[in-house]
């Protein structure tokens, strides 16, 4: 029997984000990838079995986190989107970005490359702040986004 070519998998801890824009768009951590399709079930009459059938895409938020330092890029684009929204709830198209996030091997060779398309921050956090704890602060940016692909 033959058990055919192990897998390598790919490793969660280095990855990078393109961000159109952004100087330095280094992350700690970014929330998972995801998309569900809603099901549509439709009952014909004396049918005992639903007819199903797949519905919209749904594509979950992702939110990226890095420690706070001197660059505001991200709070600069959440701000110049709000500012855009403000009063009539629109977010203007040339606050949509493209960003890519790319998972790389040890030695920074590209594994795989996803591509989000017309994403816009829909909340910042500037971080929690103690001075008992010996750690760095942490910002956080929530962005939505039209839909993801796999690039390469």
């Amino acid at each position: 029997m033959t058990l055919g070519t192990p897998r390598t998998f790919h490793k969660k801890f280095k990855f990078v984000v393109e961000i159109d824009g952004f100087a330095f768009a280094g992350f700690q951590k970014m929330s998972e990838l995801s998309v569900e399709v809603a099901k549509i079930e439709y009952f014909e009459g004396g049918k005992l079995i639903p007819n199903k059938s797949p519905g919209r895409l749904t594509f979950s938020d992702v939110t990226l986190e890095r420690g706070a330092a001197q660059d505001v890029d991200m709070y600069t684009w959440m701000r110049e989107t709000a500012d855009a929204a403000s009063g009539i709830g629109l977010v203007e198209p040339q606050f949509k970005r493209n960003l890519e996030l790319v998972q790389q091997e040890r030695d920074d060779t590209p594994l795989r490359r996803w591509s989000l398309v017309n994403a816009w921050p829909m909340k910042f956090v500037a971080g929690d702040w103690d001075n008992e704890a010996d750690e760095v602060v942490i910002e956080s940016l929530t962005l939505t986004y039209d839909f993801f692909n796999l690039v390469s």
